[in-house]
């Protein structure tokens, strides 16, 4: 079966250059311009990947993906006209896996959705099962608990997740940790930060002392050591 590309963006003729690249590759495509009818067709065809404008009539482009990470992880491309460092972080914030700055290379793009795609179908490990005090993390289920609560994260906050995770006490840059989620993502650093602020948000039991992952200032990030 094809994979399930929705898009949703008020630009019609973007919409449809990307529509005809993404069915070149063998996906199956649908297009939709506001963000009323994209939450809808996304509720109707359940989508393997979102790409998603930012500035939608109807409903927002914000709205729409806070609507979405209310009940699915799917991945989410936004699609910015601005090339505004705040509009990404904001983006990134409430749930996006990556984002893009029109105009924009179509090919570009199309790398990006695979590697989304790639990402939200992590292979398999011989060594799954991790566990860390109460986070317990299932590689090969891409499944995560705390204090035996299933806790649903994006594709990128579960990638960053096992990063930290696989080397506890191990300190990361976030260059490294952009490094490790693939070639094709290209972002500011400062875009981990985001990311990390939402894992916090869904693993810490106390966001003024975090206990799993851990900042080092002036370098970046690791996970606390087992035991």
């Amino acid at each position: 079966m094809p994979k399930k590309i929705l898009i949703a963006d008020d630009e019609k003729r973007i919409a449809e250059i990307l529509q005809a690249y993404l069915e070149r590759e063998g996906f199956r495509v649908i297009a939709t311009y506001d963000g009323k009818t994209a939450l809808a067709k996304f509720h109707e065809e359940n989508p393997d990947l979102i790409i998603l404008d930012l500035m939608l009539p109807e409903i927002s482009g914000w709205d729409v993906c806070r609507e979405i990470r209310k009940e699915s992880r799917v991945p989410i491309i936004m699609l910015t006209a601005r090339d505004e460092l705040t509009d990404k972080l904001i983006g990134l914030e409430i749930g996006a896996d990556d984002y893009m700055t029109k105009p924009f290379e179509s090919k570009e793009l199309v790398a990006r959705v695979k590697v989304q795609l790639r990402r939200s179908e992590y292979p398999p490990s011989p060594d799954s099962a991790l566990v860390i005090d109460q986070l317990e993390i299932d590689q090969e289920r891409r499944l995560v608990k705390i204090d035996g609560k299933t806790v649903d994260l994006t594709a990128t906050e579960f990638d960053i997740l096992i990063s930290l995770a696989v080397s506890p006490g191990r300190v990361f840059s976030r260059m490294q940790i952009l490094d490790k989620l693939g070639e094709a993502y290209e972002g500011y650093e400062r875009t981990i930060d985001s990311h990390i602020k939402n894992l916090r948000k869904k693993i810490e039991p106390n966001l003024e002392s975090p206990t799993y992952i851990l900042t080092v200032h002036g370098v970046g990030y690791k996970m606390k050591d087992r035991g």
